[in-house]
Formats: structure tokens, C-alpha cells, sequence
């Protein structure tokens, strides 16, 4: 789905006439897509993501049920907080049992779904990935400790085997499923091919590995051509490498702020005659 904008505000903003590629659950494009048309950009949405159930909703079930036999609850995701909130509604607990444990987020768009539950103490680290919240935890104080991580159903297993080498007990849970959507790509080829798209985004190793899919397992530089893509990090620049790809522009920080903020500075220095690539 292409979203225009009106001709005499693309004229006066850093993205104007951007044709940029967003591949996130359409549920959560929506910031996104919105920052990239007030800075003036063309947002062609091509959902590579789709959020489902947990196979076996069970494990979820059970472990927010004895919610209080944990120390520590650690989120990962966004999303992994909504299915988890949604799980304690169903099951009549409020939000305010949360005070009895120690919350972790991976990030600050995770920590702001938790505040807005109520949740207002919650560990954040610097570095918006595992291995950050490892970094602000410490062996000694994990030891024993019983650990929840209610996540995708594949995720990376850096932090839960890491947790378990300093000694704490550690339930990981699906909450959720990211599958590959059925999705027409013809209009998408078609614009890559008369290189129309100025750029495109992806914002999880699993936007990157589902578009590669939905293209018939093709490798991603055959797929875009020299067309340029942005990632929100670095674990989703190496699925991109991976993949038989490049991406050139990588988020310091990583969010969808930080995104923008590499998006718009390659524009920027694209037009002063400078190339970020270089």
C-alpha cells in the first residue's frame, strides 16, 4: 500500500519525494510510516511480519497464573509486552502485581508500553538489545534467581543460556508467532526494477529473513538491485549480510527514532554532494 502526501509539504521537508519501504507488522508501522510523512517521504508498506498466537498458548497461560513465583521478568519486545498484558487480563490480574517483581525491557519503546500499564520502574539498558540487559545485570545478583522471558517463538538464545550459566532459573514462554504473510509482490518487483524506491527498511532480523522468503528465497542483492537499506541495528544489518545483502545505514541507536534519524542524515548529506557510504 502506497500513503501520499500533499505535493506542497513533500516540497519543504529533509524526505521530500522519498519513496521509502517499511517491511514491519502492519500493526506496528504505523510511527514509522507517520515520521517518514511529516519529514515528507512516500510510505509504500510491505508487511513482511505477521503477529499470531503462540502454537500452544499453555506455558504463558501458566506461568503469568504463578506470576508471584518470579524474581525477575525480563521483555524483549514490544510485542512480547502486549500479549503478556492481554494474558493478565484475561486471567483478572492487574497490572500492579508487577510491582513485586524486578522488570527488564529491552528498550525504550518497550519500557514506554510498560509505563503506560503502570509499570514505572523498569530496568533499561543502553545498548537496546540481550546482550545490553546483561550488562546491567550482574552473576552474582542472578544467581538463584527464577527468571521469566515471555518472547517469539524463535528467538536469539543469548540471554536465557547466559542467565542460566550465572545460575538463575530461567522459564522462557512463547507469547507470540511472527510468520510470513501472504502478500502480492509483483508491484513491489516492478518498482525495484524501474528503481523506484529510494530505500528500504527493516526493522528485525525476521523482516529480513520473511522478505528474502516472500521473494522466493532469492538472495537480497539480486532482489534490490543498488537500491539502499536501513536497518534499526546491528543484528538486523548482519541477517541482511547473511542473505546475500548490504546495508550501508545502520541506527546508533536502536529505535525507530534512531532509524530516522540515519535515514534522514544520509538524504542530508546526499544533497549537500556528501555520501554516507563512503
Amino acid at each position: 500500500m502506497i500513503r501520499k502526501l500533499p505535493v506542497t509539504v513533500e516540497q519543504e521537508l529533509p524526505l521530500s519525494g522519498k519513496r521509502i519501504v517499511i517491511t514491519r507488522a502492519r500493526a506496528q508501522a504505523g510511527s514509522l510510516a507517520q515520521r517518514i510523512e511529516d519529514l515528507g517521504g512516500q510510505v509504500i508498506e510491505f508487511p513482511t511480519i505477521e503477529i499470531q498466537p503462540p502454537a500452544d498458548p499453555r506455558p504463558m497461560e501458566e506461568a503469568i497464573k504463578n506470576l508471584r513465583r518470579y524474581e525477575w521478568l525480563i521483555f524483549t519486545s514490544v510485542n512480547g509486552v502486549e500479549r503478556f498484558l492481554e494474558g493478565m487480563a484475561r486471567h483478572k490480574i492487574d497490572s500492579n502485581e508487577l510491582a513485586s517483581v524486578q522488570v527488564a525491557a529491552i528498550g525504550p519503546e518497550t519500557a514506554k508500553r510498560l509505563e503506560a500499564a503502570g509499570v514505572t520502574r523498569c530496568l533499561v539498558p543502553t545498548s537496546y538489545r540481550a546482550e545490553g540487559i546483561l550488562d546491567v545485570l550482574h552473576p552474582d545478583t542472578m544467581r538463584g534467581k527464577r527468571v521469566l522471558i515471555p518472547r517469539a517463538a524463535k528467538a536469539r538464545e543469548v540471554l536465557p543460556e547466559t542467565l542460566r550459566q550465572w545460575g538463575a532459573v530461567v522459564d522462557v514462554v512463547e507469547a507470540y508467532r511472527t510468520v510470513t504473510p501472504e502478500t502480492d509482490t509483483s508491484r513491489l518487483k516492478d518498482m525495484l526494477r524501474r528503481h523506484e524506491i529510494d530505500m528500504v527498511t527493516f526493522t528485525s532480523s525476521s523482516t529480513v529473513s520473511n522478505f528474502a522468503r516472500l521473494f522466493d528465497g532469492r538472495r537480497l542483492a539480486d532482489i534490490l538491485g543498488d537500491t539502499p537499506v536501513a536497518c534499526i541495528g546491528p543484528i538486523t544489518k548482519d541477517t541482511v549480510e547473511e542473505l546475500g545483502g548490504g546495508a550501508k545505514f545502520v541506527a546508533q541507536e536502536f529505535t525507530v527514532q534512531g532509524l530516522i534519524r540515519v535515514i534522514v542524515d544520509y538524504y542530508s548529506q546526499q544533497a549537500s554532494g556528501k555520501d554516507l557510504r563512503e
